[in-house]
């Protein structure tokens, strides 16, 4: 018979050379042993491949796998999620570091915790590109441990900061029950709503996630949108974004999609348009506008 590893931890990763081996090795480095690592390469220009193959040859642990192309974020998040086979799952970005105890701290909290905790996630140290520390992550407010599906969305839809529990030890089955991770910007987002309804966070007060700001990380190598729509899927070569419009719709989407009492639909419902949809509201009324001037102009029409 096959083991299974306790958890799986996927690692898409494109071009990552300069922290790559710093963050396997971290993982490798836990006190919780009995993972796996499955690396997917989304076809790597860089020195990504020989540091992948190099250490898998001297740890089995480490699976990797090689695409000749790169078909975007969104597809690698989400590849690595379909050949995990664990029953606990993490993602872990290629230049961020996890302590020792990460895994097996989360892992308790899980299996304390029983089913309806779908997710368990320490608290976050920030750091630069040389490592040098910056300071806590405000996350205090991401413990969403309600019992209550609409109570917990709209705990999370409060925090302005940075989701991340989408780094944390979540529960595979549940998560393979979302749309994972979606080929649009605030993905993490709309993820983290649909395990939201599905079940109760719990945070590990402890900080034992490191991370890492750098000038090349997604979001600052594309700080536009358009820029961020290609990032998540290269094949896509939208004119218009509308990152505030399509997340308002990928929350109710979820919402619809949730196993949940016609009460706490409808209260989830006004907990999206009241917690995001009305605080963005200009937002998502400039995108509208963008996008009809853009219309206009390239029909030739005058506005």
């Amino acid at each position: 018979m096959t083991h299974l590893p306790r958890v799986s931890i996927g690692v898409p990763v494109f071009n990552g050379e300069p922290y790559l081996e710093e963050t396997l090795c971290s993982l490798l480095a836990q006190d919780l042993t009995d993972i796996e690592v499955v690396v997917s390469d989304n076809g790597s220009t860089d020195a990504t491949e020989h540091i992948c193959r190099s250490l898998a040859a001297t740890d089995p642990r480490i699976r990797y796998v090689r695409s000749d192309s790169n078909h975007g974020a969104a597809w690698n998040y989400n590849h690595v999620l379909e050949l995990a086979r664990a029953p606990y799952f993490k993602w872990a970005a290629a230049d961020d570091i996890c302590r020792p105890e990460f895994l097996s701290r989360c892992v308790a909290m899980l299996d304390a915790g029983g089913p309806s905790v779908v997710i368990a996630y320490p608290q976050t140290t920030l750091v630069d590109a040389s490592g040098a520390e910056m300071g806590p992550l405000d996350d205090d407010d991401l413990v969403l441990d309600s019992h209550k599906p609409p109570v917990r969305l709209d705990q999370l839809l409060r925090h302005r900061i940075e989701w991340h529990p989408v780094f944390g030890v979540m529960r595979t089955d549940v998560l393979r029950t979302t749309r994972a991770i979606g080929a649009f910007p605030l993905a993490d987002v709309a993820l983290l709503a649909e395990m939201a309804l599905r079940g109760r966070f719990q945070q590990v007060p402890e900080r034992l996630f490191i991370r890492r700001y750098h000038d090349e990380r997604s979001i600052a190598a594309g700080p536009s949108f358009l820029e961020q729509v290609a990032w998540y899927d290269p094949s896509r070569r939208s004119r218009f974004a509308m990152p505030q419009t399509r997340l308002t719709y990928e929350l109710l989407a979820a919402v619809a999609r949730a196993p949940l009492t016609i009460r706490d639909r409808l209260r989830s419902v006004l907990g999206v348009l009241r917690r995001w949809t009305a605080p963005h509201w200009r937002h998502i009324g400039g995108e509208a506008k963008l996008v009809v001037r853009g219309v206009v102009l390239r029909s030739g029409a005058r506005p």
